[in-house]
C-alpha cells in the first residue's frame, strides 16, 4: 500500500514538473519566431503638435517652423475621425470646418494604429529610432514615449514589433550612443528573454534589431567601420540583425558605396532590406523588378535572408516644392505590382514603406480622400481616391499579408474589394 502511494506521489511530482517545464518553455517561445511569411511596415512616429505635452510644438508637420496654409511638410492629410485626441490646425475644409491632426505622443493614437494593423491583418511594424533624434533629450523623450505606447499596443493587439535604428545624421563615435540606448531598451523591455515583450519579432532564433543606412554613397559622416561595430556588438548581445542597404548594394552602383567591405559586412548579417522608395514608378517598374530576382539569388548563395520593399506611391511637393517628382498610386495598381513582383522573385517576406509617412506620401494608414481635403493656399494635398476609401491601402496591405501567409488566391491583378 505504502509503495503504491509512493509511486503515485512520484508520478504526480513528475507530471507537475513536466507541466511546469512545458509552461516555462511556452512562455519563452516567441509569438513571432521568424520574419519569414510576414508583411511588416515601417512606423515613423515622429509627428508632434503644440499641446501634446512633448514640448516640441509642430514637428514634421511644419515647413521651416510654420504650419498653416501654404506652409507645411506633409502631402497626405490624416483621416482623424477615429482618434480619441486630435489637435486643431490653421487649415480648414471648403465649408470652413477646422482641420485637425494627431500626435503619436498620445498613447491612444498609437493604440489605434495597432488596432488598425490587427483589423486589416498587417503583421506588425518596425519602430524607427532616429540617431539624430535620440541624441537630444527632447527627441529621446518623444521616441521613448512612442516606443512605450507601441510595445503596449503590440502586446494588446498581438502584432509583431521590432526596433529599427536609422543612422541618418549619425556622427563617428555615436555608434556607442546607439549601443548605450539599446542596452536601455534591453533592460526596460527584456528584449533578449522576451518576458515583457512577448510579440517582439525574432529571426534565426534571436530577437531582431535593424540598422538602417548601411553603405549609402550620399556623403554620410559615418561609414562601414561604425556599422560593423554596431553589427558585431548587437550580434554578441544576442540579436539577429537586419541591415537597411541601398537599392544597388549588390553591383555597388548609383546609390551605393564602391567598397568590397559592404558585401563582407552584409554576409555577417541575418537579413538585408534594400531601400526602393523613389527608384522607379509605374512605367519603369517592369524594367526594375528583375533586380529583385538577382538580389534573392545572391542572398541565397551567401546565406543571407532577403526582404524586398513595396511602397504605395510617393509625393513630397509640400516639403520640396511643386516641381518635385511624384509617383502616382494608380489606384493601388503600382503597389500591388511590387507585391506580385516580390512573390514571383521568390521573396519570403515583405517590408512596406511606410505606415504613417505623410511627408513623402508613402503612408498606408487612413488618410483623407480627394473629396475631403483641407485647403492649402497655393499648394495642394494628395488624397486617396474617394471611391476607394481612406482605409484602402490598409486593406490592400492586409491582402498582401494573406498572400505571404499562403492564404487566398492572388496574382498580378489587384484584388477586388467586396463592398
Amino acid at each position: 500500500m505504502r509503495s503504491k502511494r509512493l509511486l503515485k506521489s512520484v508520478i504526480f511530482f513528475l507530471a507537475c514538473s513536466l507541466l511546469g517545464y512545458a509552461r516555462a518553455q511556452a512562455q519563452h517561445s516567441p509569438r513571432y519566431p521568424t520574419y519569414k511569411g510576414l508583411v511588416m511596415a515601417g512606423y515613423q512616429g515622429w509627428f508632434n503638435t503644440p499641446g501634446d505635452s512633448a514640448g516640441r510644438r509642430w514637428h514634421h508637420y511644419e515647413h521651416r517652423g510654420v504650419f498653416k496654409p501654404g506652409s507645411c511638410e506633409i502631402d497626405l492629410w490624416p483621416d482623424v475621425r477615429e482618434y480619441k485626441k486630435t489637435y486643431k490646425t490653421d487649415f480648414s475644409y471648403a465649408d470652413g470646418t477646422p482641420a485637425s491632426v494627431f500626435s503619436p505622443y498620445d498613447e491612444s493614437t498609437v493604440f489605434l494604429h495597432f488596432k488598425w494593423m490587427k483589423d486589416y491583418g498587417i503583421d506588425g511594424v518596425f519602430m524607427q529610432r532616429f540617431v539624430a533624434e535620440i541624441r537630444n533629450p527632447s527627441g529621446k523623450k518623444h521616441f521613448n514615449a512612442v516606443l512605450d505606447h507601441a510595445m503596449g499596443a503590440a502586446k494588446k493587439y498581438d502584432r509583431a514589433i521590432a526596433v529599427m535604428y536609422d543612422l541618418s545624421g549619425m556622427r563617428p563615435g555615436e555608434e556607442q550612443l546607439v549601443l548605450g540606448d539599446l542596452d536601455e531598451l534591453i533592460k526596460k523591455y527584456d528584449l533578449i528573454k522576451g518576458k515583457k515583450s512577448p510579440t517582439y519579432l525574432h529571426h534565426n532564433g534571436k530577437p531582431m534589431i535593424v540598422i538602417w543606412g548601411v553603405g549609402f554613397n550620399d556623403h554620410r559622416a559615418y561609414g562601414l567601420k561604425e556599422v560593423e561595430t554596431l553589427l558585431d556588438t548587437m550580434k554578441a548581445k544576442g540579436f539577429s540583425v537586419m541591415l537597411g542597404v541601398p537599392t544597388y548594394w549588390r553591383a555597388q552602383g548609383q546609390d551605393a558605396v564602391k567598397d568590397e567591405d559592404l558585401h563582407r559586412i552584409i554576409r555577417k548579417s541575418d537579413v538585408i532590406m534594400p531601400w526602393f522608395v523613389g527608384r522607379y514608378n509605374g512605367k519603369s517598374y517592369d524594367q526594375f523588378k528583375g533586380l529583385v530576382s538577382e538580389d534573392v539569388a545572391w542572398c541565397k548563395h551567401n546565406g543571407v535572408d532577403y526582404v524586398p520593399l513595396a511602397f504605395p506611391g510617393f509625393s513630397w511637393k509640400n516639403m520640396n516644392g511643386p516641381r518635385s517628382n511624384a509617383i502616382p498610386r494608380e489606384r493601388g495598381s503600382f503597389f500591388w505590382r511590387q507585391v506580385a513582383g516580390a512573390k514571383s522573385a521568390g521573396a519570403e517576406m515583405l517590408y512596406v514603406a511606410m505606415f504613417d509617412e505623410m511627408n513623402e506620401g508613402t503612408s498606408i494608414f487612413k488618410c483623407a480622400t480627394t473629396d475631403h481635403l483641407p485647403l492649402n493656399g497655393d499648394g495642394t494635398f494628395v488624397g486617396i481616391d474617394s471611391d476607394l476609401g481612406s482605409d484602402y491601402y490598409l486593406w490592400l496591405t492586409g491582402q498582401a499579408a494573406n498572400w505571404f501567409h499562403g492564404k487566398g488566391s492572388y496574382g498580378e491583378e489587384v484584388p477586388e474589394r467586396k463592398k
